[in-house]
């Protein structure tokens, strides 16, 4: 309300100078003097307090703005100072604990090295382990899968000859007695075709035989390599390797291929050993 009195007495103060009389032959004028006093006395106590106020931080405007500027270039200062105290200590626990995470890093890579070959070390041995095994497993079954075979030739060529010796005796007796000539020939051919044909199938029976016996030892073959590399496969899986880790190339391929070619050979060798090296009665 002060600062509207202060306006409203400039307006009346304005408004008097205006109406009043002019001095003839100049630019001054005559104004009642109590009036204008009066107006300029409420002036004067309108003028709110705050005005002084307002000067008095004019006047002291350097002083404070240099203050100012010092503490805040002070204040700037000591945060500079303690940042880089903070950087650097947070710079020295970053590489501690860097170095810490890269020492753990390495000791837990040597753990598992040092775990994989171990366990490399023992599938491996596992693997002998059952090779041999394996191995002799073959030959006992080889073995006895030939001595069958053998006693079965055997007896086909003791049959065989008993059957041959037979009808030899038959054709000599018959062909003794001149009346049943054209009957002895005929029942010795028969005879001599009997003794082939059952010599035929015993043959085969034998061949059957050992072709099934190879056949079960080559499941069982195939049986132990499987489970030898679901064992490796499991010990890969188990260690945690990495990709970028090569692992030793699988032998069950070219093992495979090279026992299916192996017991094909032995087949057909043991086939051709019984017509060709146990003697020409079963070749007949």
């Amino acid at each position: 309300m002060a600062v509207y009195r202060v306006f409203e007495a400039l307006d009346e103060l304005v408004a008097i100078v205006e109406e009043a009389r002019s001095v003839p032959m100049t630019a001054g004028c005559v104004v009642p003097r109590g009036d204008v006093l009066e107006l300029l006395d409420d002036i004067k106590d309108s003028i709110p307090g705050e005005l002084d106020d307002a000067q008095d931080v004019l006047d002291q405007r350097d002083t404070l703005i240099g203050d100012a500027r010092e503490h805040a270039e002070t204040t700037v200062a000591k945060a500079d100072s303690e940042s880089e105290a903070v950087l650097a200590h947070a710079r020295a626990e970053a590489d501690r604990i860097l170095s810490e995470a890269k020492a753990q890093a390495d000791r837990m890579v040597d753990e598992a090295s040092s775990h994989s070959h171990s366990l490399v070390e023992d599938a491996t041995e596992e693997a002998r382990r059952l090779q041999t095994s394996a191995a002799r497993e073959f030959e006992a079954v080889t073995g006895r899968a030939r001595a069958e075979a053998q006693r079965t030739i055997d007896a086909a060529n003791n049959t065989y000859d008993k059957s041959v010796a037979d009808g030899i005796a038959e054709q000599q007796r018959l062909v003794s007695e001149t009346e049943v000539v054209g009957a002895a020939k005929s029942e010795a051919e028969r005879i001599i075709d009997a003794a082939h044909a059952e010599a035929d199938r015993l043959r085969g029976d034998c061949d059957v035989y050992v072709d099934e016996k190879l056949a079960q030892f080559e499941e069982i073959l195939t049986g132990t390599l499987r489970s030898v590399n679901r064992g490796r496969h499991q010990l890969r899986t188990g260690a945690g390797m990495h990709d970028y880790v090569e692992y030793p190339r699988s032998v069950d391929e070219p093992a495979r291929d090279s026992r299916g070619d192996n017991s094909r050979s032995r087949e057909t060798s043991t086939r051709n050993s019984y017509d060709r090296d146990q003697g020409s009665p079963l070749a007949v």
